[in-house]
C-alpha cells in the first residue's frame, strides 16, 4: 500500500475518534458542571479540560476568561481550533475522500453524511438547547462509522491501518479522560476515596463511568460502590474492558503485527512493551507512585508510539 493512502486511511480513522472523545471529555464536565459545587471547583474542572488537552494557550488568546460557554463554544465549533470536534470532523471527511477508492461505499457515505448533518446540528439551535444530546449525536456516528468500516470493508492492509489509527487515537483520549477527572479532584492522586462528601463523589465517578460507556461495566464487574480506585483499575488494566488502555494498546499490538515491514520492528517492540505493562501491572502499585505521573509517562509514550507508525509506515521520500 502506497504511504500516503495508509496515513489518509490512518488519520481518518484517528480524528473520527478524537471527535468522539472530545464529545466525551466535554460531557463529562458538563455532567459534573450542573452538580452542586463552589464556583472556583466548576472554574477548576473547564480549565483541567483545556490543560490536559493543551490548549490552554490557545484559549487565552482568542476568549481570556474561562467560562462554561466560551469551552464549549472553542470545542465543538471553533474551526480554528485543530482539536474541536468541528475541525475533526472535517479533517476525518477530507481524508476519506483523499482515499475514497479504498473505501467501500458505505463506508464514505457514513463519513460525508456525518459532516453535511453537522451543518445542521450546529446551525439549527440543537447544540444550544441540549448539549447534551448533541454529545451523544458525536459518539452514535462515532460508533456508525466503526460499525460501518468492520461490517463492509475487506480486512486488508487499508483496514488494518484504520483501525491502528482508532485504538491509538483512543488509548490517548483515554487516558487524558481520566487525568481530566483524577487531576480535577488532587494534582497527585494516591487512590484515597474522600472523605468530605461521598454522595458527591458518587455522582463525580458516575458521570466518568458513563462519560466512557462503562457504568453498567463496572457494576457488574464490581457489584459495590463506585471507588476512584476501582473505576481506574477498570479504564486502565481491564483487557475486557472496550475503552481500556489495556484494550486499546492490545489492538494497537495485533494491528502493527498484520501491516509489519522490514523497519518497524522498534516500533513493535515499544508497543509491546507498553502492552507489557498494563498486562502485568497492578493497580495499586500506580496509585502509590501517583495516578497523574503515570497517566503522563503513557501519554509521551503512545506520543512516541505515534511517531514510530507514521516514520514506519506514513512517510516515505518519494512516494
Amino acid at each position: 500500500m502506497l504511504s500516503r493512502t495508509a496515513d489518509h486511511l490512518f488519520w481518518m480513522s484517528r480524528y473520527t475518534e478524537r471527535a468522539e472523545n472530545t464529545a466525551r471529555m466535554l460531557n463529562v464536565s458538563y455532567e459534573t458542571s450542573l452538580l452542586p459545587q463552589s464556583a472556583a471547583v466548576a472554574q477548576e474542572g473547564w480549565l483541567g479540560l483545556l490543560s490536559i488537552s493543551e490548549l490552554i494557550p490557545a484559549y487565552t488568546e482568542k476568549h481570556g476568561e474561562v467560562t462554561p460557554a466560551k469551552v464549549l463554544e472553542f470545542m465543538v465549533r471553533d474551526g480554528d481550533n485543530p482539536s474541536s470536534i468541528l475541525s475533526c470532523l472535517r479533517a476525518a471527511r477530507e481524508n476519506a475522500r483523499a482515499v475514497r477508492g479504498a473505501l467501500t461505499t458505505e463506508v464514505w457515505e457514513t463519513q460525508n453524511q456525518t459532516w453535511l448533518e453537522l451543518a445542521r446540528q450546529l446551525h439549527g439551535g440543537i447544540f444550544e438547547r441540549d448539549p447534551g444530546q448533541f454529545f451523544e449525536w458525536v459518539k452514535y456516528r462515532s460508533h456508525l462509522s466503526r460499525g460501518v468500516t468492520l461490517g463492509t470493508m475487506l480486512q486488508d492492509e487499508a483496514f488494518h491501518f484504520l483501525r491502528l489509527g482508532t485504538f491509538l487515537e483512543r488509548s490517548d483520549n483515554t487516558a487524558r479522560l481520566l487525568d481530566v477527572k483524577f487531576h480535577a479532584v488532587n494534582n497527585d492522586f494516591f487512590g484515597r476515596a474522600s472523605e468530605r462528601n461521598q454522595e458527591n463523589d458518587f455522582y463525580h465517578w458516575s458521570a466518568i463511568l458513563r462519560s466512557v460507556s462503562a457504568f453498567e461495566v463496572y457494576r457488574k464487574v464490581y457489584r459495590d460502590v463506585i471507588t476512584p480506585g476501582r473505576v481506574a483499575d477498570l479504564l486502565i488494566l481491564r483487557r475486557d474492558m472496550p475503552r481500556s488502555l489495556h484494550a486499546s494498546l492490545r489492538e494497537v499490538v495485533d494491528n502493527l503485527a498484520v501491516v509489519a515491514n522490514e523497519q518497524s520492528a522498534e516500533t513493535q517492540r515499544c508497543a509491546g512493551r507498553l502492552l507489557a505493562d498494563l498486562q502485568y501491572g497492578r493497580i495499586d502499585e500506580i496509585l502509590a507512585t501517583g495516578l497523574h505521573a503515570y497517566l503522563t509517562q503513557f501519554l509521551d509514550r503512545v506520543n512516541d508510539l505515534g511517531g514510530g507508525i507514521s516514520r514506519d509506515f506514513l512517510v516515505a521520500a518519494g512516494d
